[in-house]
C-alpha cells in the first residue's frame, strides 16, 4: 500500500501535519506500526492502540485505531485492562523511555512478569523529550541532560535484557535507519502470543541531540547506520570489533503460559465448571455496575 493510501486508511482525519519538531524519529516509528499493521492485516476495530504521556505518546491521537491516551506512565496498566475485558484485542502500547522505565518502570516489569498478550514499542530517544529533556533511566552514562548539565552519573537500563530478566517472551530492537527490520519486529511482536518488547531507536535531534553535540538528525541517523547490526551479524564479530555495536533483529523468543488464557481459567473455575474458553461469560460493564462492586 501507497504512503498516502496508509495514512488515508489509519491515520484519523484533520490530526495531521504532527507537532513533532523537525528531525524527530517518532513520525517514522508510528509510520512503521502502521505499515505492521497493513502487513499482518489487522481489522482497526479488533485493534486498540494505549499510549502513556510525552512525545511518543502523540502516536496515538493520530492513529485510527480503538486508541486511549491516558496518564503518564500508566499505559501498561490501562492495556491490560483492556486485553483482559477483550481479550480477542491486538493490543499496541506506545511509549517512550522514560515513561516506561521511571514513572512506569513497575508496571513495565510486571507486565513482562504476568506475560500478558500485549505489544510494547518503546521510543527511545535517550531523554525526556516534551517535558523538558531532563535524563531517563535509558539515557547513556555521562550524557547531558538539563537534570544533569554535568553529564549523568547514573548507569543504564538495558531495557531488552531488563525485559528479559522480567519475563518478557518476546525482545526485539531496531532503529529508524532500518526502517524495514522495524517493521518486521513488530509485526513479529504483534503476531507473538506473549508479552513483546520492540525498542525503538529513535532520534532526538533537539533534547538530546544539541545538549550532547550530536549534529543534526542526519548525523544522528548516520550514527543508528553505522551503530547496529543484525543480531546474527553480531553474534560473528570478534570481542574487539563489538565496541560500539548493537545487535538488532529478534533478540529473544520463547514460550510460557499467557495471562489472559490462565485467567479464563479461574474464570471458569469461579463460574463453577471447566468451561471452554468460548463459553466463559464475562460480565458486561453494565452488569459490573448493577452488581454495585
Amino acid at each position: 500500500m501507497e504512503t498516502q493510501e496508509l495514512v488515508e486508511k489509519y491515520f484519523r482525519p484533520g490530526r495531521l501535519p504532527h507537532i513533532w519538531c523537525p528531525g524527530c524519529g517518532n513520525g517514522i516509528v508510528t509510520g512503521a506500526i502502521v505499515k505492521a499493521i497493513d502487513k499482518l492485516g489487522l481489522n482497526q476495530d479488533e485493534t486498540a492502540v494505549v499510549s502513556g504521556i510525552g512525545c511518543s505518546s502523540r502516536a496515538s491521537g493520530y492513529l485510527d485505531f480503538n486508541t486511549v491516551h491516558s496518564a503518564h506512565g500508566r499505559a501498561l496498566p490501562v492495556a491490560t485492562g483492556v486485553k483482559l475485558a477483550e481479550p480477542k484485542l491486538n493490543v499496541i502500547v506506545c511509549t517512550g523511555d522514560g515513561d516506561a522505565t521511571a514513572i512506569g518502570g513497575n508496571h513495565f516489569i510486571h507486565a513482562a512478569r504476568r506475560n500478558i498478550n500485549i505489544t510494547v514499542v518503546l521510543f527511545n530517544n535517550n531523554i525526556y523529550g516534551m517535558t523538558g529533556g531532563q535524563y531517563s533511566p535509558l539515557t547513556p552514562t555521562h550524557s547531558k541532560a538539563t537534570t544533569a548539565p554535568y553529564g549523568t552519573i547514573e548507569r543504564s537500563f538495558d531495557i531488552t535484557e531488563l525485559a528479559k530478566a522480567a519475563g518478557a517472551t518476546f525482545v526485539a530492537r531496531a532503529t529508524t535507519y532500518h526502517t524495514p527490520v522495524l517493521v518486521d519486529v513488530i509485526a513479529k511482536a504483534i503476531q507473538h502470543d506473549g508479552f513483546s518488547l520492540v525498542e525503538a531507536i529513535t532520534a532526538c535531534p533537539i533534547s538530546f541531540g544539541r545538549q550532547n553535540k550530536k549534529g543534526g538528525a542526519p548525523d544522528m541517523m548516520k550514527w543508528q547506520r553505522d551503530s547496529f547490526v543484525l543480531q546474527a551479524a553480531f553474534d560473528k564479530l570478534p570481542e574487539d570489533k563489538r565496541e560500539g555495536k548493537f545487535p538488532m533483529g529478534v533478540l529473544y523468543q520463547a514460550e510460557a503460559p499467557e495471562y489472559t488464557k490462565e485467567y479464563d481459567k479461574v474464570i471458569a473455575a469461579a463460574q463453577g465448571a471447566k468451561r471452554p474458553a468460548a463459553q466463559i461469560i464475562r460480565p458486561t460493564t453494565c452488569e459490573m455496575e448493577k452488581g454495585g462492586n
